[in-house]
């Protein structure tokens, strides 16, 4: 829990961690929605697909943080590199 004297924050509570994910959620059909009656002017083919650009970040960021992990392992030094002589 919280230590003595340390200030609770927003994040804190689960139910206000729960109402932030309620809202995104709910913006994320809305803008959804939006698309369905939105015209674009795409480049690709692929974007007139309903919430391509959407499930396209989703994937990317997925894909960035497999990768982060993976490069991780490559430059992680041990943690007294720089202690040692």
């Amino acid at each position: 829990m919280k230590p003595d004297g340390e200030k609770e924050r927003f994040l804190d509570r689960r139910e206000n961690v729960d109402r932030l994910l309620w809202g995104v959620t709910i913006l994320g059909f809305i803008l959804l929605a939006v698309d369905l009656f939105y015209h674009r002017h795409v480049y690709h083919p692929w974007g007139n697909l309903l919430g391509f650009y959407g499930i396209f970040g989703a994937v990317g960021i997925v894909v960035l943080v497999q990768l982060a992990k993976v490069l991780r392992r490559l430059v992680m030094r041990k943690e007294d590199f720089y202690e040692s002589d």
